[in-house]
């Protein structure tokens, strides 16, 4: 497929600033800055400046403001705008520091007298169309999205919505074409612009799908009947003008101000000050630590404006797309060549093609490495399509190429290298000089977005790249790589390392300038990545015939239920049909409808289950079914199909650039969700067993979660309790029962508990009562008394909701950042789920960080100490080690500590040890 993209390689990115000013005052609680003075606009504009520039990569920028005084449009129309209130005092105070502060931020800015925001926006979005260049407007206000294009849209950065074509068409029904037919139907209460009276949305639509346009309206007015038409026929001679009012002006005389972006701006030394000077005058002391991590490097900022766009000269170096030299290597003269090429090559990128998405059955079909923008190379090893290519033989290629792939010397690159370090080791060779990986650095930047390396290229190089299934097809077309014809698997794999590269290159330079992702992806992301393939490789030993048995009862406890279900419901039904369950619940039974589904049916999930079966019968029986169902499918039935036959082992997959809290996620088969709370799953774990001389060992973190919450929040009474040792939820039970921790009952602890985990989830008080099935006004005062307990995490959770706000992510302890893309939602559902997870992604992000640094200095010393305990899983805060008996005092001592010295809080970890000839018995 041939190589697509803008021709110029160009974006341009625009700022209505006057659209964002009152956003970003609206959007923030009252901040004042250490003098008194407000400071949320101030801080909302900048937060929102800073994250357009690290989420949208251009060439090209602006951020423009309206100019005070009259506008072109006063004068077509005196009562333009007229109804506007003044500006708020507290956010006119702010408007002189945004506007340094855009400057300092490496922006241009400009207002132009007489001419709106909104127009110098269209005039700069449709001179630079006419480039050839890409536009993205950065906006709240509706009216822009008629200038959307082919290549210009819009993004809404409170909202993080985006709007394209087809985003315009089915936000407001018509396609951007349209939007001012729309506008002038509807008018514009904002500015002042009357449309037709009691004419909403729904008509404007109606009317426009039923003439076409605005002109055909008009020209229908007569066969509109009531009251509407009569209002139409009312504004006829108005509706020219108001058209005229709506309408973004593309074409405004712009010089001689816009001579201000006609030049590119750096973030130097003196903005830099400035910066300083602005953060530490309003108390941004978050921006301000950043500011010092940068202190020693200089930062390029890569916006600009002016010639480019057709405001002076036409003559400027506009960067075009990288020629490109892909080579196939199939004769030795050109191995030998590109050999010494790799060798020589300060970083080279690595990639393989294989026979499986499998890494541990795969076999390699060819090899690319580049060496430099536009320099790649393929070397076809096993291809064996119908155009019988000419290659080199691959056992003899690979030997070649060991020593280059085992020394660690030789600095590699590559998009998901634990997968390549798999494949390699299937020929006995072990992959080093792993300096960078592509999907961890995406993964740490922008952990809620995709990793592909498709979706890579075109977000931060603007290039579409040819994609695998381009290559092989997919359905029943799908084909084998190695039954791609050479020349086609040159390009694509050879594309493939040369963007990994060129990705490389634009993701690294943005962690670099930030301590805590620097740390995050160098000193836990990228030896994990290593310490999985281990463990992977390890796999874990299991008892395939204690599996099949357990799989035969649950077959006949199964079919039971699914008999007494019958009874129940006096009939068969299908036990896994929600529309047979709705059907015999709320229409025969007559149970109440707890909640419905998106469609608007009644729910029959497990929630509502769990409601029905405290008064009913079949609910309890559906659920028992359903889990022990699964357990079935999941688990017995399917765990002894996937025993590798060489092995005798199961080899989970853990996918390290999933999860947006940094935690792992196992699959095929999932490991880590066998159930632990009963009987069934604790079997299954059971089957999970040590060869003959060795036993299991688990070390699993106490309350790891709680005690980072008492670290981030700095609680007293939090820290006092875990640094005395004492029991955490005994201690809570007290406060909040108002009783001596000796007297605390079991139920009493078991409901400070629920307390405890269900408040650092941002649980609600309707949830708790729902939870411990009491009332709402008894959990309402469990919370205020944790809460009075506890002052120190309320605090925490108000500072962590304004943190996420204000700047769209929150950190853990080592410092990753963790996005909520929801956290400005116009849903009401979704920013509650997000605040919700605001306070807690913290917490269960720094436990991520924790348990995968233990990964990592548990196998650096097993390594250096050249033991045989090996690690074969990790679960949650949980890993899980085969060991020769021989070795188990070494590793009881040993273990634990290192868990425990890996990273220090203010309050002690603790790692608990189990051992025994099975998981079950370990845990």
């Amino acid at each position: 497929m041939p190589q697509q993209q803008n021709p110029n390689g160009n974006t341009l990115l625009l700022v209505d600033g006057s659209s964002y000013l009152y956003r970003a005052y609206h959007a923030l609680p009252d901040f004042r800055g250490p003098d008194g003075g407000p400071t949320g606009a101030l801080y909302g504009f900048i937060n929102m400046m800073r994250r357009l520039r690290r989420d949208i990569p251009a060439k090209y920028g602006a951020c423009v403001f309206d100019a005070k005084g009259k506008t072109f449009r006063d004068e077509w129309y005196p009562a333009y705008k007229a109804n506007r209130p003044l500006m708020p005092e507290d956010l006119a105070k702010q408007i002189e520091l945004i506007h340094i502060a855009v400057y300092a931020l490496g922006w241009p800015k400009l207002m132009i007298d007489r001419v709106e925001a909104d127009d110098v926006l269209g005039t700069l979005a449709m001179r630079a169309k006419q480039s050839g260049m890409n536009v993205v407007i950065s906006t709240g206000d509706k009216d822009m999205a008629q200038l959307v294009n082919e290549r210009i849209t819009l993004i809404n950065t409170m909202t993080n919505e985006q709007l394209d074509c087809d985003g315009v068409l089915a936000k407001f029904g018509v396609p951007p074409e349209r939007i001012v037919d729309y506008l002038t139907l509807i008018g514009d209460t904002v500015d002042n612009v009357p449309g037709v009276e009691k004419c909403g949305p729904k008509t404007a639509l109606k009317w426009l799908e039923q003439y076409q346009s605005l002109d055909g309206v008009i020209a229908h007015s007569n066969d509109i009947k009531g009251v509407l038409g009569n209002n139409l026929r009312r504004v006829l001679a108005f509706l020219p003008t108001a058209r005229r009012l709506v309408t973004v002006h593309t074409n405004c005389v712009l010089f001689p101000d816009v001579q201000s972006i006609s030049k590119s701006l750096q973030l130097r030394a003196e903005a830099k000050e400035k910066l300083r000077d602005i953060y530490v005058r309003h108390g941004f002391k978050t921006w301000l630590r950043e500011l010092d991590i940068q202190a020693e490097r200089e930062i390029l900022i890569n916006i600009n404006s002016g010639e480019a766009l057709g405001l002076r000269s036409p003559e400027i170096e506009v960067e075009t797309d990288i020629d490109r030299h892909y080579e196939m290597i199939n004769v030795w003269e050109q191995f030998e060549k590109w050999l010494s090429a790799i060798k020589e090559s300060p970083l080279t990128s690595f990639d393989t093609e294989t026979t499986s998405l499998n890494p541990l059955c795969a076999r390699i079909v060819g090899i690319s490495f580049a060496t430099g923008p536009g320099r790649a190379a393929y070397i076809p090893l096993s291809h064996s399509g119908p155009d019988k290519p000419v290659q080199l033989p691959c056992d003899e290629v690979l030997e070649k190429l060991k020593p280059w792939l085992e020394n660690p010397a030789y600095k590699k690159v590559g998009q998901h290298l634990k997968y390549d370090a798999q494949v390699l080791a299937n020929y006995g060779i072990t992959l080093t000089g792993v300096e960078h990986d592509t999907l961890l650095e995406s993964y740490v930047l922008e952990s809620h977005r995709s990793h592909a390396i498709d979706a890579l290229a075109m977000r931060h190089l603007d290039v579409k790249i040819i994609k695998y299934e381009d290559v092989v097809g997919k359905g029943v077309d799908l084909i084998g790589f190695d039954k791609v014809a050479v020349n086609v698997a040159t390009k694509y794999s050879s594309e493939d390392a040369d963007i990994t590269l060129r990705l490389h290159r634009v993701l690294y330079s943005r962690i670099q300038v930030d301590r805590g992702l620097d740390y995050v992806y160098r000193s836990i992301e990228l030896p994990t990545s290593r310490v999985l393939q281990i463990i992977e490789r390890n796999g874990v030993l299991i008892d395939k015939d204690r599996l099949i048995e357990q799989s035969n009862e649950l077959t006949i406890r199964v079919l039971r239920l699914q008999d007494e279900a019958h009874v129940l419901a006096c009939g068969r039904f299908n036990l896994n049909s929600p529309k047979q369950i709705a059907e015999i619940f709320f229409q025969q039974l007559r149970l109440p409808i707890i909640k419905k589904t998106a469609s608007g049916a009644p729910s029959t999930d497990d929630e509502v289950l769990q409601k029905l079966s405290e008064n009913h019968q079949l609910p309890r029986v559906l659920l028992n079914y359903r889990a022990l169902a699964k357990l079935k499918s999941t688990y017995t039935d399917r765990l002894p199909k996937m025993i590798k036959p060489d092995t005798g082992r199961v080899h989970t997959h853990y996918a390290q650039a999933v999860a947006v809290t940094g935690r792992l996620v196992s699959n095929d088969p999932n490991l880590q969700n066998i159930p632990i709370r009963t009987l069934e799953g604790r079997r299954i774990r059971g089957a999970f067993i040590a060869p003959p001389g060795s036993s299991i060992v688990s070390v699993d973190y106490s309350q790891i979660e709680l005690r980072i919450l008492a670290h981030i929040s700095g609680d007293e009474s939090l820290m006092a309790a875990f640094e005395h040792g004492e029991d955490i939820h005994r201690t809570t039970a007290s406060e909040i029962f108002g009783v001596m921790r000796p007297e605390i009952t079991i139920e009493q602890r078991r409901i400070a508990k629920v307390i405890n985990f269900g408040l650092i989830y941002g649980m609600s008080a309707f949830r708790l009562a729902s939870n411990l099935g009491i009332t709402r006004a008894a959990a309402n005062l469990y919370v205020e008394r944790y809460f009075a307990r506890y002052s120190g995490v309320k605090r925490y959770m108000y500072k962590i909701r304004m943190e996420a706000k204000s700047r769209g992510f929150v950190q853990t302890v080592f410092g990753r950042q963790l996005w909520l893309p929801e956290i400005s939602s116009g849903s009401d559902p979704r920013r509650k789920a997000a605040e919700r997870a605001a306070i807690n992604a913290p917490m269960q992000g720094t436990a991520a960080d924790l348990i995968k640094l233990s990964m990592i200095s548990v196998q650096n010393w097993i390594e250096q100490e050249r033991i045989k305990s090996r690690l074969i899983m990790q679960v949650h805060d949980e890993l899980v080690l085969e060991v020769p008996n021989n070795e188990l005092e070494v590793i009881r001592a040993k273990v634990p500590e290192l868990m425990c010295s890996i990273g220090k809080l203010n309050v002690p970890l603790v790692a608990e040890l189990g051992s025994g000839v099975n998981w079950e018995e370990a845990h």
